[in-house]
């Protein structure tokens, strides 16, 4: 199992699980937290789900596993991007070590997120000769400000878990070895609070960017199907799966 589900109390975990590869995700793996969202949606007793990783969150996409995608239509990702944008429920996100393109865009959908002082997050879309997704060119920057979004956007550089929370992406950083005592702690305030206000505070607090992110998500997944197939990405692409294999 390279996700793992667990429940304590009203309290679901999706933990990915492949420390080998610092959790790159496989379309299986997307599929597996697609299914854990809407487990832990339909079922009453789960108030919160909190994301974890291990030593490192996530070093986002599979290389190898996603170059070997052959069917036409939305992956697996977008499923799980959707999945994680509707969800009704509070979410809590514990960062450990690396978290690595989607591994950071996700957590702009995340209600609370904990992260180690020393964690290191990185979109280096640019870098693989694609762009940014997960609604990340339009939240990024509402979430940081316009500046510090386009240099990390742009240049793929990475963030301290420290910088990110002085700059907002981030609710609170923490020393590594309390991220997932804190990030707990944090999801069970949630969980002991009425869910149906939970739910409608979210719900409110979302609505306003709702078409906007929507539509921002749609011309991402456009551009970034066809910078997939363009030569700059087939190429760093290429080099990378020869030099790994």
């Amino acid at each position: 199992m390279t996700v793992s589900v667990t429940r304590e109390g009203a309290v679901t975990t999706l933990r990915l699980d492949r420390p080998e590869k610092k959790n790159a995700l496989t379309q299986a793996m997307y599929r597996d937290l697609s299914e854990g969202l809407r487990s832990a949606e339909a079922d009453p007793q789960v108030r919160v789900v909190l994301l974890a990783g291990g030593t490192d969150f996530c070093a986002g996409n599979d290389i190898a596993d996603f170059a070997a995608r052959k069917e036409e239509g939305p992956s697996e990702a977008f499923h799980f991007l959707g999945a994680l944008v509707g969800f009704r429920k509070p979410v809590v996100a514990a960062v450990r070590g690396h978290a690595v393109g989607i591994g950071t865009t996700l957590l702009l959908h995340c209600d609370v997120v904990v992260a180690s002082e020393s964690a290191r997050l990185v979109m280096p879309f640019t870098k693989l000769g694609l762009v940014p997704e997960a609604g990340s060119s339009m939240l990024l920057a509402r979430r940081v400000g316009a500046a510090r979004a386009r240099w990390w956007l742009l240049s793929g550089s990475p963030v301290s878990g420290h910088e990110a929370a002085q700059a907002g992406l981030v609710t609170r950083a923490v020393p590594d070895d309390a991220v997932e005592e804190e990030a707990r702690s944090m999801a069970e305030t949630l969980a002991a609070l009425p869910p149906a206000a939970m739910a409608e505070t979210k719900r409110l607090v979302l609505a306003a960017e709702k078409e906007a992110l929507e539509a921002t998500m749609q011309a991402e997944r456009d551009s970034f199907g066809r910078m997939l197939r363009g030569e700059e990405a087939q190429a760093i692409f290429r080099q990378f799966l020869n030099r790994s294999g």
